[in-house]
């Protein structure tokens, strides 16, 4: 069972982090969504798309930051919760 001091929890099966589990979680990926769509309002992706693929890059890594922070250690997982299963 997942810790609920966790955002993200582990997929069950490979390695990666699976939907938002905690309020905070969803919070993070509402402000991802809201702050590129601010990025597409302020600049233009066809009338400056450096500007806007810096913006989006930029929110990326904050994102991920979060995620690395705030989820589950990631490590390979078979499905079970014995290892090598």
């Amino acid at each position: 069972m997942t810790d609920r001091r966790y955002w993200f929890p582990r997929e069950t099966l490979r390695l990666g982090l699976g939907p938002a589990a905690h309020v905070a979680g969803l919070v993070a990926l509402a402000a991802l969504v809201a702050l590129i769509a601010a990025a597409s309002w302020l600049f233009s992706p066809l009338a400056v798309p450096a500007a806007f693929a810096t913006c989006v890059v930029v929110v990326a890594a904050l994102l991920t930051a979060v995620c690395c922070l705030t989820a589950e250690p990631l490590r390979w997982r078979w499905g079970g919760d014995q290892p090598g299963m």
